[in-house]
């Protein structure tokens, strides 16, 4: 018997070499470095949430058994081939690149294992991100349902899993990309101009991680620098019985400098030091948090996360005019429109460096702020920006259908009338995405509408997005639909900066401008349709239009304006807009000559 499981054993594993060594990228599109180096064995590795980690974790990245069904197929007995997971199927890197339609369905399928001494605990199946419905099942029992394409999920799997030996893992997927209502961005079934290949099913790391019945689910962390505290909820499951107390402790660096409980469920106050570090783009300063639960005085669980002292809010300056504020000083928020959009992966970078270098460039660039332009990023990403210093407005991806648009300072038309399920599915989906964010210090904006796409009920969810999270600003809808309601006023020009419309009431800002573009050649995704809102030639031609620009920008700074987003950080698809191109191989500017003019811009509201 322990001759033959040992050669059933010999065999998976040859089986699972051929096929990494079959793997290869599909198509013959454009590549990043880190695409080179992306193999079954390395892929996507790091631990998917570093601002709730514990040590104990499995992942389940990797080569997967794929098939594309028509909608409503049973589930299949035979599959097309392997898959690698987290790579979209469009993707190069899913070693698949194909398309898949609104008429069909995606599946996946792999088999697990469950470390021994996890016995005894409750097994939880998280997703980073599934586009757009997935339905789950382990060893053929359906074990949950989610639709949203933008925000995690898990499911408790204990009751599935087989007490011994090997699980097996199914899952569907349908995304019907720009033929229904679900939030999607730029994804559509014909990608062109601003509008980019489809991105179907999983595409983010699925991973496993064993919990105590009695476990911490969330943490919510609110920072209050006024009255130096820091307020954390530890929202836990599974609570049988009374005895629970949490607890949080807070470190620098090694140090314990403060600490603090609660019970009934109640959120943890931690009373700060009165001289606390506050978090700025210049001193990102991040405390290590440490949380417990406890019951009856003994630790059932614990979690590892950070915080960051630091206040958004806006108020007048000492001339009266309404700016954003950092830590009650005036600030002035210069980022560029970040799509996060990768020639290899699509939605996903080829790898977690890949990931962080386009923050880093960021700041290399001189600029304090990322608008995240109507996509989610992993956690690790949000992770990153806390970490470097670089404040995010986080959009919500759009959907649905784009009624009238008017630039406008008030928009007086009718708005979008979406269906029931409609409105009730971008409900959800963004209370999910801000349920998710609401932790990262690096958040300082929310973005519900850009552009008046799929704008509806503008002054509704703005209170509504207010109230949730009133420890951070909203902006109503970049570039318009205009209504007086939210924090600011956001203006979108192309290619110069103008300043068309004014609220003396709320903060005013460049939401979108430039688009200064250049072809390198050797670097774009197509020969002949490339494109972007001016275009030069040279390194010198396109450094001098945006210093250009930007001196037009610092001009109108003490006109009002105290924020502004230049598109866009990289070349996407036909897009050639970047500051670098698609394949992150080229810098299209002098690098030098923009952190300075960049950085002085950031600094233009010192005090």
């Amino acid at each position: 018997m322990k001759k033959t499981l040992f050669c059933m054993a010999v065999t998976l594993l040859s089986a699972s070499f051929a096929l990494a060594q079959n793997w290869k990228p599909a198509g013959d599109k454009i590549k990043t470095q880190w695409a080179e180096q992306v193999t079954p064995a390395n892929v996507w590795k790091e631990y998917p949430r570093p601002i709730m980690e514990r040590s104990d974790w499995k992942n389940l990245n990797g080569l997967w058994n794929y098939a594309i069904k028509a909608k409503g197929e049973a589930m299949p007995q035979s599959w097309d081939g392997d898959i690698l997971v987290p790579f979209a199927v469009e993707s190069a890197l899913s070693g698949v690149g194909k398309r898949v339609s609104e008429k069909e369905e995606l599946w996946y399928q792999r088999t697990f294992d469950v470390p021994k001494n996890w016995a005894g605990k409750r097994i939880l199946l998280h997703f980073g991100a599934v586009d757009w419905k997935a339905d789950v099942w382990v060893n053929g029992m359906s074990v949950g349902t989610h639709t949203g394409g933008y925000a995690p999920f898990y499911l408790d799997v204990t009751d599935a899993l087989n007490t011994r030996g090997v699980n097996q893992l199914t899952v569907r997927v349908w995304d019907p990309t720009d033929k229904s209502y679900q939030p999607h961005g730029k994804q559509v079934s014909k990608p062109s101009g601003i509008w980019y290949t489809p991105v179907t099913g999983i595409w983010q790391t699925v991973w496993l991680e064993p919990v105590a019945e009695s476990h911490i689910a969330n943490l919510k962390t609110t920072p209050d620098i006024d009255n130096h505290q820091l307020q954390v909820e530890v929202q836990a499951e599974g609570l049988v019985g009374k005895g629970y107390q949490a607890k949080v402790s807070v470190y620098d660096g090694q140090k314990l400098v403060a600490e603090g409980g609660s019970v009934n469920n109640l959120p943890v106050q931690v009373q700060m030091p009165a001289d606390a570090k506050l978090w700025t783009p210049d001193t990102p300063f991040l405390y290590t948090v440490k949380v417990s639960l406890l019951k009856n005085g003994v630790e059932v669980d614990k979690v590892n996360s950070y915080a960051a002292m630091r206040k958004l809010s806006t108020g007048k300056d000492k001339n009266g005019i309404m700016r954003l504020m950092l830590n009650n000083k005036p600030i002035f928020m210069y980022g560029p429109l970040d799509q996060g959009w990768w020639p290899d992966g699509l939605y996903t970078a080829p790898s977690d460096e890949a990931l962080k270098y386009d923050i880093q460039k960021t700041k290399d660039f001189g600029y304090n702020m990322i608008r995240k332009h109507i996509k989610v990023e992993p956690a690790r990403w949000y992770t990153y920006c806390d970490q470097l210093g670089i404040l995010v407005w986080q959009d919500m991806p759009s959907g649905d259908k784009d009624p009238q648009w008017q630039n406008k300072k008030y928009f007086d038309g009718t708005e979008l009338k979406r269906s029931a399920e409609s409105e009730a599915n971008y409900r959800k989906e963004w209370k999910e995405i801000m349920d998710n964010l609401y932790s990262y210090p690096s958040i300082a904006v929310w973005v519900p509408f850009n552009e008046a796409w799929g704008q509806f009920k503008t002054k509704e969810i703005v209170e509504w997005t207010k109230q949730y999270d009133p420890s951070r600003l909203v902006n109503p809808a970049s570039g318009g639909n205009h209504y007086p309601v939210g924090d600011i006023l956001d203006l979108h020009n192309y290619p110069q900066p103008d300043m068309y419309l004014y609220d003396g009431s709320r903060v005013n800002v460049l939401g979108e401008y430039g688009g200064i573009g250049r072809v390198i050649k050797e670097n774009i995704w197509e020969p002949d349709r490339n494109w972007g809102y001016v275009q030069f030639n040279t390194e010198k031609e396109v450094t001098d239009e945006y210093l250009k620009y930007a001196q037009m920008l610092k001009d109108y700074i003490p006109k009002g304006f105290s924020a502004a987003v230049y598109t866009q950080t990289t070349d996407v698809e036909i897009e050639v807009n970047g500051l670098m191109t698609y394949d992150r191989k080229v810098i299209k500017l002098d690098e030098a000559q923009l952190k300075r003019m960049n950085s002085s811009i950031c600094h233009s509201l010192d005090e």
